[in-house]
């Protein structure tokens, strides 16, 4: 599972005549992301609050080497937003804390594919709350890929399913990522106003440190002392999600966004290899029907856009004198 990313790709690439090693990047960030995932959901016992605590406290140690390494280091806590970003990682906590209470109740290929629901959610809602215009295909993208999300989850709703009333651990599982997949959305639109005055590598730092002190505040719902190999687990998982919010960052400087968006998708083969091999999970029919659709659909919106852009690029060309 990807968590929500704390970074956002810069309006331009810096070098975009290398798609290759910007899609290399890509794929080794979702591969951090995926063993950052399986990591935490082996640690079992652990509360959620204290997963996202050593997520991204430790996190921080690689993205403070590598600035400093890049000499931003000085200028990584430069702000003209305090508040934006306390409310971009105040809604952040909430989706990995969800996101990561969903992976100790759902199989990690489950968890994965639900959390593919945000950027079908961010169309949603920027036409209702940014009043943005989205036309027929992108609704129709966005509606189907929903129709995916909804057949992953109905085997989990048991009210529908078997008469029972909803209380399982699997259907708050359940409930927790589709959840974490709303707050993602929420937290992504967050980024998209940050982006506007604030430099990448603030708005990553002010998360990972905003974060951690957020996920403290759920120590009184019960944290466990972890065992050795507990500790082991977490820090490994916050030093792997950092390094690969680092190479997410990295990728964009070498390839447009519509050209790297699509190898997200390579977690699902990831997550589905790993829980099989690792956690003994099955993978079910509907789930990789569900799947499929979602992924079909975010593929359509990411392709359009693209195609979008090049149009209205050829538009600015053919009108400058």
């Amino acid at each position: 599972m990807s968590p929500p990313k704390a970074t956002v790709a810069p309006n331009r690439t810096l070098n975009a005549g290398s798609p290759l090693r910007g899609i290399v990047l890509k794929v080794l960030s979702v591969c951090c992301f995926v063993v950052m995932a399986t990591l935490l959901k082996a640690t079992e016992t652990v509360p959620a609050g204290e997963l996202v605590f050593f997520r991204c406290f430790f996190a921080i140690i690689p993205v403070i080497a590598y600035l400093a390494w890049r000499r931003k280091l000085r200028t990584a806590l430069h702000t003209s937003n305090p508040l934006g970003h306390v409310l971009r990682s105040f809604i952040g906590v909430c989706s990995m804390g969800m996101g990561f209470f969903a992976l100790t109740r759902l199989p990690l290929p489950e968890t994965t594919a639900i959390g593919y629901a945000a950027p079908l959610l961010i169309v949603v809602f920027s036409a209702l709350l940014l009043k943005e215009r989205v036309h027929v295909f992108r609704w129709t993208a966005v509606l189907v890929g929903l129709v995916g999300v909804v057949i992953i989850l109905w085997p989990r709703l048991t009210l529908f399913s078997s008469g029972a009333p909803i209380g399982n651990s699997e259907t708050i599982g359940a409930a927790a990522a589709l959840g974490a997949a709303v707050f993602s959305a929420f937290a992504m639109m967050q980024v998209r106003k940050l982006v506007q005055t604030e430099r990448t590598e603030a708005i990553v730092i002010y998360f990972f440190m905003c974060a951690s002190l957020l996920s403290l505040l759920t120590i009184p719902l019960g944290w466990v002392k972890p065992t050795p190999e507990q500790a082991v687990l977490l820090i490994g998982a916050g030093f792997a999600g950092g390094v690969g919010q680092l190479l997410l960052t990295s990728c964009y400087r070498y390839a447009d966004m519509s050209v790297i968006a699509p190898f997200e998708y390579v977690s699902l083969i990831l997550t589905i290899i790993i829980g099989l091999v690792v956690f003994a999970e099955v993978p079910t029919i509907t789930m990789i029907a569900g799947a499929l659709i979602i992924v079909a659909s975010g593929i359509a919106v990411i392709l359009r856009e693209h195609y979008l852009g090049l149009d209205r690029a050829k538009s600015r060309e053919a009108s400058t004198p």
